[in-house]
């Protein structure tokens, strides 16, 4: 792989894109009368120039990438994004160090949703925003990234979309960016829908397009420390759980959905089982909260509903501190944090659809024992999963597991203890935010975390967001001969 220029070419473009999308804070600081609106001016031009280079001094009449190139641009997207990202955090009223940017730059691409700020309230408007719309279009990039990229690729089992929805690509979607165009159209229009929903029921208009941007895009941020529990509405929760869940499920589907197949949403394997659990788990963590909290149904039933939709999805919005819950509460939310949503949604974490295949192989693997002679087929939505994608699916279990352990382990030669370490590595590697404990918990955050651990925090974010591999195929000799 010798030739960078369509590399270089698209991530001037990008550069392009997120130039315009610092005009939108430099607007609320410049009508809120925010001096900062000068510094977002600044780096959006700054931005727009790097980017314009780039694009124009790059471009070819015939551009062509090819799989290497694939890969190589997917992780200098999202770490340039992130990168210049973070120059209002650094330049803005904010003034954070490069590192705290850095984090709370990848944080909000990721759709992560930690933070190492520690009083929201205080933070102007445009800050709040671009929070925000680092979420919102890291939620609609990982979409593209899941339908369009992943499969191509063969990570992790993701191949497994282009079986699902060859339909989509094939005759109902001939073009793959009228395919991206629709994707995009949908997730705008949840997010108006949200806002509406929210404005309808008591939000202010500027809370409502906060947290509607990180409610689709199952990032978090909020423009309050107390997060979603600063509002106190059981309104306002139900409608953020209705989203959360939509964001969480593939959207591919709604895509079907709207050409005509009505009953691919309650048809998905992936789809049944994650409502399946969501439902399950909330059930349960209900009967315990219940008993362990001696509260009333109902109040249980609204702490367990919101927070348990919230850590499952990754969103990581809290309502409630859940370092009171006990030990049964605390396990259920470090279980969840793994789980994530669908293939092909905002989520991240190991996915829905991986649990699914682990668990037929093994069911698979008994039957061959006790009928050693029978054929059996591995089926995943009515379609044969191969040998190669059910390997594919175990090896992207085994690192992810395994980088979850390094990492934990790395964070706590940062005097961290033991559930902080812990916690705070599920959280990064699935993109939930908010962990476990009293220093990275629903009630604090990373800002006393060890500036070594918030890098290993952040590379840990940006590995488990573009599925491990994609990083991981880097370290291989044979990625970098020609």
């Amino acid at each position: 792989m010798r030739d960078f220029r369509p590399i270089l070419n698209i991530l001037g473009l990008l550069l392009c894109i997120e130039s315009i999308a610092l005009l939108v804070p430099m607007f609320f600081d410049l009508i809120n009368n925010n001096n900062d609106w000068r510094q977002f001016f600044y780096i959006s031009c700054f931005t727009f120039l790097i980017g314009s280079v780039l694009y124009v001094g790059f471009k070819k009449e015939k551009m062509k990438i090819d799989l290497r190139q694939a890969f190589l641009l997917t992780i200098l997207a999202w770490f340039l994004i992130a990168l210049f990202g973070s120059l209002p955090f650094i330049y803005s009223s904010s003034s954070l160090t490069f590192t705290d940017a850095f984090f709370e730059s990848v944080s909000g691409i990721t759709t992560t949703g930690s933070t190492v700020i520690s009083n929201l309230n205080n933070l102007s408007e445009g800050i709040l925003i671009w929070r925000s719309l680092l979420q919102w279009f890291g939620g609609i990039g990982i979409i593209v990234l899941a339908v369009a990229i992943l499969p191509t690729l063969q990570i992790g089992g993701m191949q497994l979309l282009h079986m699902e929805h060859d339909d989509p690509y094939e005759k109902t979607l001939p073009k793959i960016n009228k395919f991206i165009f629709e994707i995009i159209i949908l997730y705008l229009s949840l997010t108006i829908l949200c806002f509406f929903f929210y404005y309808s029921f008591g939000m202010i208009a500027f809370d409502s397009l906060i947290h509607s941007m990180t409610t689709i895009s199952t990032g978090g941020f909020s423009n309050y420390s107390l997060s979603f529990g600063y509002f106190n509405s059981i309104s306002l929760e139900f409608i953020s759980i209705v989203f959360m869940i939509l964001g969480s499920l593939p959207f591919v589907i709604f895509i079907k959905f709207f050409h005509g197949q009505k009953m691919s949403i309650i048809k998905d394997d992936q789809v049944k089982l994650f409502l399946f659990l969501l439902i399950f788990i909330i059930f349960i963590t209900l009967v315990w909260l219940k008993n362990y909290l001696n509260i009333e149904w109902l109040q249980a039933l609204r702490l367990a509903a919101f927070n348990i939709t919230s850590i499952l999805t990754g969103t990581g919005y809290t309502t409630n501190n859940y370092n009171s819950w006990g030990g049964f509460g605390l396990i259920i939310i470090l279980m969840i944090m793994f789980i994530g949503g669908c293939a092909g949604s905002t989520t991240g974490g190991i996915k829905i659809f991986r649990f699914q295949i682990l668990f037929r192989g093994v069911t698979l693997q008994i039957k061959k024992l006790t009928q050693p002679h029978a054929i059996v087929l591995m089926k995943f939505n009515k379609k044969t999963v191969t040998e190669n994608t059910y390997t594919s699916i175990i090896s992207f279990f085994f690192i992810y597991v395994l980088l979850f352990t390094l990492s934990s382990i790395a964070l706590s030669f940062f005097e961290l203890d033991f559930l902080t370490a812990l916690s705070a590595s599920a959280s990064a590697i699935s993109n939930v935010g908010p962990g476990i404990g009293e220093i990275v918990g629903p009630m604090g955050n990373y800002s006393n975390i060890n500036e070594k651990a918030k890098w290993i925090l952040a590379f840990t974010m940006i590995v488990g967001r573009l599925e491990i591999f994609t990083i991981l195929v880097l370290f291989s000799k044979n990625f970098w001969r020609k």
